[in-house]
């Protein structure tokens, strides 16, 4: 099997992206001292595809524009969950209510990317590479987020992994990083007749390669894949509690909390979850926002609760392209706008509380008169998890061109 600089495979249960005619992973997994046991920090990056509505989602429920512009699909008053008298979630996130209780979830606001596009394309990509408005970046920012980190020396062949069937924009770039679409349909070896021909072969190249960098740790890398495997995924038992939605976006989370317990050195990991761009009959308490937000959500009250004391080590951000206009259109929807609002939830964070600059929803106050105005660069949320989570100092390598000092940070951190 030839390995180019860049080894892509779309649409199978395996991508792998490496830096040399051989795997960048296992050259680096075996210089390293126990690939298996890197004990540390994680950081794990939700993308909302679509650009949600964030005003339905924590709803300015003391704010009177905010119903004079929406008067089919505001979310009401009385059924509004209350957090602090000003804002609240939607109805369909209970789920999250125990984790800010619990003050372990954060929200910021009014926050998003600088740049104007109303493009779900370039503003995806902008909110991936980490650069708005500059085309030119051909690698994400959490790839980059993970050249200086501490722990380098040791990288395992699992620490940066996307659940899906290739890998994101955030995660392309010169630190290696794998695509994980299915745990049961990961062959290893040959051994699963059911294993998809790309992982076998990749694996056969390995296994066979008699070059002394192809073992070590590496070798140990794929053990601990085949001691997952052979626990039978399928039948994989979350902690009590973690009662995860069915759905893509549940399954991908409930596997990644399977890997992260296996003790597979994940660092950084990324999901998605799309069928957020409610144009036509959007809802309100019930119906499609309503919906999503059920199994959004739920997944990611379960994937905590599943982690147990691993989420006291983990951070979990999420992101969309840019939110929803102020006003509802025609169409009892809402069209693509500018500013949001991101999660971030985890052991470290400073939660139960709602952080940003609150811009107001009055005419004047709107971006070009019609969009709640961005007052929080999204680069400044999750910079912050960067730096004092991840523990990369380097924020100029980061996100180049953005003044991303630490007396700037929200603090969310702890």
């Amino acid at each position: 099997m030839s390995i180019t600089r860049r080894v892509f495979l779309r649409n199978s249960a395996l991508a792998v992206v490496g830096t040399t005619a051989i795997p960048a992973f296992l050259t680096r997994a075996a210089s390293g001292t126990e690939a298996m046991g890197i004990k540390g920090k994680r950081l794990v990056v939700i993308f909302q595809r679509g650009a949600a509505d964030g005003l339905n989602i924590v709803v300015p429920h003391a704010e009177p524009a905010y119903y004079a512009m929406r008067p089919s699909i505001n979310i009401p008053r009385k059924a509004v969950l209350d957090l602090d008298g000003f804002f609240g979630l939607h109805p369909s996130m209970s789920a999250f209510l125990p984790l800010w209780r619990q003050q372990h979830l954060a929200i910021v606001h009014a926050t998003g990317s600088p740049d104007p596009t109303r493009s779900h394309f370039d503003a995806q990509d902008f909110m991936e590479s980490g650069t708005p408005g500059v085309k030119a970046t051909d690698d994400g920012w959490l790839n980059r987020a993970l050249r200086s980190v501490p722990s380098s020396k040791d990288k395992a062949a699992f620490r940066a992994i996307a659940l899906g069937p290739s890998l994101p924009r955030i995660l392309s770039g010169s630190e290696p990083a794998v695509a994980l679409n299915n745990i049961s349909d990961f062959g290893v070896g040959g051994r699963n007749p059911n294993a998809t021909p790309i992982a076998n072969t990749f694996e056969a190249m390995y296994a066979q390669s008699v070059d002394s960098v192809l073992h070590g740790t590496g070798q140990e890398t794929f053990e601990a894949v085949r001691m997952l495997k052979s626990a039978d995924p399928s039948k994989y038992s979350p902690a009590p509690g973690a009662d995860y939605p069915r759905g893509r976006f549940g399954d991908s989370l409930k596997q990644l909390a399977q890997l992260i317990k296996a003790n597979l050195g994940v660092q950084v990991a990324f999901a998605d979850i799309g069928g957020w761009d409610h144009h036509v009959n959007e809802g309100s308490t019930q119906g499609q926002i309503a919906n999503i937000l059920g199994e959004f959500s739920q997944s990611l009250a379960a994937f905590w609760t599943d982690l147990g004391d691993l989420g006291e080590d983990t951070v979990v951000v999420t992101m969309s392209e840019f939110g929803r206009t102020a006003r509802e259109n025609g169409n009892r929807g809402t069209d693509h706008g500018h500013a949001n609002v991101m999660f971030v939830l985890g052991g470290p964070v400073k939660g139960g509380k709602v952080y940003g600059k609150w811009p107001g929803l009055d005419q004047a106050q709107l971006y070009e008169g019609r969009d709640l105005a961005v007052t929080t660069d999204f680069r400044r949320v999750v910079g912050e998890a960067v730096y004092r989570h991840l523990g990369n100092r380097n924020l100029e390598q980061v996100f180049p061109g953005f003044e991303n000092r630490p007396e700037t940070f929200l603090k969310l951190l702890g």
